[in-house]
This record gives structure tokens, C-alpha cells and sequence, in this order.
């Protein structure tokens, strides 16, 4: 539940943000002075909030940062002026005549289970009864896709990025004295997803399909038995490769859900795999060619040039994974400010605020927007030093309840 604390909690909450800001403390109690001042260090943070069109903090404002996962903002931004929010991304599908099914990806980010329940049932009004073998064509994305920042962990937002991909490039399957199932009753437990689950302790688990190859024919298993569930007779075969020569088309779907749903996921669950593949996607040309991240961060580059003509900033992946990214807060705080009209589409923390976190070791930011007086307000806090855990969200708590910003920062500068 949601509490709202006085107006002089809330200053206390903002002059404290201000303090870890100029001395840079590293404690891991934000209530004690003591603490703070054991901890003191040179500022590695900066802070820029506006009010009515003018700022009224700003410090360090222009020094580049590390922004994390803040850059999403700036991805969902740069989807909507490519495809407009309506947008749905699709997916082929070829019939040959041995009667094998082949998946043509196109990054589509969001092929989760209940999308490939849709899929079977299309396939099967299109008279598909019968298939010999299921094979996946992820020639889309760069087979050797190299990506900033991730590393080899088996979390969910280490997930490889494919051009096909189901759930995410991730299972969910409980291990439960050796025995294995899925986590999920939308989700059939597939044999690769047995084979990870018994490699992991009993209990309930979330993991990345690790690699390309494993993902890809993971995504035809899946598919293969979303098919049988629907009454298709699936054959055992199983392959990866581009299309055969000559086959033809047979359907094309369309996901059911609008990139104004992918966005908001993306930001509210601060979904990796779908930031980088949009990241991906954003660089296609339509001239059919292989997708990489050195194409992707060219384009990428490209637009924001053209867009906010900045200097001094690096965008190396999409999610935000990358410590060699960098944007300042006044940068940041543009693409906030742009972002407004789909301020909706950002987390809500409260009432109050709608904002992206960003996080990584030693890296804490926050963006978006706080409401002062009727009005929202954009904001941008990075962090780019280890502070206490919760403090952006006290900050801009602070930030959207203080009745008067001006005087902890005179003129706007601190």
C-alpha cells in the first residue's frame, strides 16, 4: 500500500538523495549522518529536474553517465518514430512440398506461449493437418551476435537474442525430487526444457536458454507441440537453416499484440531481450540482410543525430546492459521530455510518478516523470557509484512532494 508521508519527511528524503549526490557516500543506511560521513567520496552523480519549461536542480547535469536500463527510454522512443505505436511485428511460415513447416523470424519480440496457441489455430484453419518436420530459419539476427554487457549467467535478462524466439529465450520448470515439469500450464514441458531442469536444485526456476542453437530448436519444440495440442500431426524432425529454395509461403502472423503493449512490458519488467531486439530491428534497411549490433548501433546513431543532435553520448547495446554506454542527465531528460505524450507507458510507481529504474553494480539511476502541482514534470537522477538501495525512488518521491524545489537548489544550479 502506498502511504503518503509529510512534507517534512519528504524534504528530508530529497536533501538526503542531494547529500549521497555531494559526498558521494557509499552506506547502506540512508538514516544515519554518521554513516554518510564515514563514507564521504567524491560525487560520481547528477540530477536535473524541470518545472514549467526551466530547471530548478541541476547538478553535473552535463557529465556523461552510465545510464543503464534508463536507455530503454530512449529505445521505446526511437520504436514509436519508427513504426508508430499500432505496429505489429510478424512472423512467416512455408509449407513445402515434403510437407515440412518452416519459421521464417523476424525478431518479433513478444512470441510467448499464448502467441503460438494463435499460431497453431491459424495454421490449422489454413488446412495444415499434418507436417513432417518443423524447421526455423534465425537468419534474421546475426548467428554470432555479440552483445555488450551480457554476460553467461542463466537469469532471464541474460537471455540470448534471437530473430525467433519463445518466451523470451527463457523456461520456467520446477524440479521437484528430480521429477520435472513446467511452471507454467500455457507452456509445455518441451525435452530441452526437461534437460535444463534437471541440471538445476529442486525448487521453482527461471532460466535463459544460454545459446543460439538451443534457443532456436527450443522454439521449434514449443511449436511442435502447440500443433499437436490443436490436433496437427507433427513428425519428429527437427532442423535449422535458411529456407529451401523455392517454397512457398503459406501464412503470416501478426502478433495479436501492438508494440504500445510490447513498450510497456519492455519498461515495466525492464525486458532485455525485447529492448535489444527492437535495438536489432531498428537497423533493418529492408534490403534483407543480416542484422548485427555494429548495423544496429550505426543506425541507432544515425537517428538520434538527426533527432536530438547530441555530442559526447554512446549507445553500445539496447537494454542498457553495456557500461560503455553513456548519456548525460540533461540528454537523458530530452529524451524524458520527448517521451511525454506516452508517459503512460513508463512504470508507475505512484500516483505521482511514472519513471524507469536503471540498475547495474554500482550504478543506480531514475527517469521519467513527477507530478508537482497539477503538473508532470520530467526528471533524470544517475548514479554512477554504489549508494543505498531504494534511494532513486526516495529522491523522486521527494522530488514530487516538496512544495518548493528552489530552495535547496538556488538558481537552479548546486
Amino acid at each position: 500500500m502506498q502511504h503518503r508521508m509529510s512534507s517534512s519527511l519528504f524534504l528530508d528524503a530529497v536533501l538526503l538523495g542531494l547529500m549521497i549526490l555531494t559526498t558521494g557516500s557509499t552506506s547502506a543506511s540512508t538514516g544515519s549522518g554518521d554513516a554518510l560521513s564515514r563514507t564521504l567520496q567524491l560525487p560520481k552523480a547528477s540530477l536535473l529536474v524541470m518545472e514549467r519549461g526551466r530547471p530548478v536542480i541541476s547538478r553535473h547535469s552535463d557529465r556523461a553517465m552510465v545510464p543503464a536500463s534508463t536507455i530503454k527510454i530512449l529505445i521505446a522512443l526511437a520504436a514509436i518514430d519508427r513504426w508508430g505505436l499500432e505496429h505489429r511485428f510478424h512472423t512467416d511460415f512455408y509449407l513445402g512440398n515434403d510437407d515440412w513447416l518452416w519459421i521464417k523470424g523476424y525478431g518479433d519480440p513478444y512470441l510467448v506461449s499464448e502467441e503460438l496457441n494463435r499460431i497453431a489455430e491459424a495454421l490449422k484453419a489454413q488446412g495444415v493437418w499434418e507436417v513432417a518436420g518443423i524447421g526455423t530459419d534465425g537468419s534474421y539476427f546475426d548467428p554470432n551476435l555479440a552483445i555488450k554487457g551480457r554476460s553467461s549467467s542463466d537469469n532471464p535478462y541474460d537471455a540470448p537474442v534471437t530473430s525467433l524466439a519463445a518466451n523470451f529465450n527463457t523456461v520456467n520448470v520446477i524440479n521437484q525430487g528430480g521429477k520435472i515439469r513446467s511452471a507454467e500450464a500455457q507452456t509445455p514441458l518441451t525435452p530441452m526444457a526437461r534437460r535444463f531442469g534437471q541440471q538445476l536444485e529442486a525448487g521453482e526456476h527461471r532460466v535463459n536458454l544460454a545459446q543460439r542453437e538451443k534457443a532456436v530448436r527450443y522454439f521449434g519444440e514449443l511449436l511442435s507441440a502447440k500443433l499437436e495440442q490443436v490436433g496437427i500431426q507433427v513428425g519428429s524432425g527437427l532442423r535449422n537453416g535458411p529456407l529451401p529454395t523455392g517454397i512457398k509461403q503459406r501464412y503470416r502472423h501478426w502478433n495479436s499484440r501492438n508494440l504500445r503493449s510490447v513498450l510497456a512490458a519492455m519498461l515495466k519488467y525492464s525486458n532485455n531481450f525485447i529492448a535489444n531486439a527492437l535495438f536489432l530491428k531498428l537497423a533493418d534497411r529492408g534490403d534483407g540482410r543480416t542484422l548485427n549490433m555494429p548495423k544496429a548501433q550505426r543506425a541507432f546513431a544515425h537517428w538520434v543525430d538527426q533527432t536530438f543532435n547530441w555530442r559526447g553520448y554512446r549507445i553500445e547495446d539496447g537494454a542498457g546492459l553495456s557500461r560503455g554506454n553513456r548519456l548525460s542527465a540533461r540528454q537523458l531528460l530530452e529524451a524524458v521530455s520527448a517521451f511525454a505524450p506516452h508517459r503512460t507507458l513508463l512504470p508507475k510507481q505512484s500516483v505521482h510518478i511514472r519513471a524507469k529504474t536503471g540498475t547495474l553494480r554500482g550504478v543506480s539511476c531514475y527517469a521519467g516523470f513527477v507530478k508537482r502541482n497539477g503538473w508532470w514534470e520530467p526528471f533524470s537522477l544517475m548514479i554512477n557509484q554504489p549508494v543505498p538501495y531504494n534511494l532513486c525512488r526516495q529522491v523522486a518521491n521527494a522530488l514530487a512532494n516538496t512544495p518548493d524545489l528552489t530552495r535547496l537548489c538556488p538558481g537552479g544550479n548546486c
